[in-house]
């Protein structure tokens, strides 16, 4: 078993896998698929996503499916636009909605605004994790005097 805190995978792998959840997220669904299901991946690739950026920015993070920590674990050296914060609420969809209980059916609009903010997370943090890079590129082209 490996340790805690194991962190296999480049943040271009991590990004990979957020992609093939959004992907798997935005199926038309048939009649027999719960849009539960669907939310669960629109949540995956947003945690994923995430976690990209934590190993960009050579961030430890634990192992866990809250949206919330993840972002709390960014903003001490990043300002997460609010819209970007607003993504937490998809930690449901990672454990509650994906077994049978007393929670009501994910409706269609649910659904959408799962999409809609997992599609968000994602475009900020390919943006970031750009940026960072080109800021990184960009210090070692010009060191400093000596």
């Amino acid at each position: 078993m490996l340790p805690e805190n194991h962190r296999a995978g480049s943040p271009e792998e991590w990004l990979r896998h957020a992609h093939s959840d959004l992907e798997i997220a935005r199926v038309t669904p048939s009649p027999e698929m719960l849009l539960e299901g669907l939310c669960f991946h629109a949540q995956q690739a947003a945690e994923k996503a995430l976690k990209a950026l934590l190993i960009a920015l050579g961030i430890d993070f634990p192992r866990t499916h809250s949206i919330r920590r993840l972002l709390d674990l960014l903003t001490t050296d990043l300002n997460v636009p609010e819209t970007v914060q607003e993504t937490a609420g998809l930690t449901d969809y990672a454990v509650l909605t994906r077994y049978p209980g007393d929670l009501e059916p994910v409706t269609e609009e649910e659904y959408q605004e799962a999409i809609r903010l997992a599609e968000m997370v994602l475009s900020w943090v390919e943006q970031t994790m750009q940026e960072h890079e080109q800021n990184i590129s960009g210090n070692s082209e010009n060191p400093p005097d000596v």
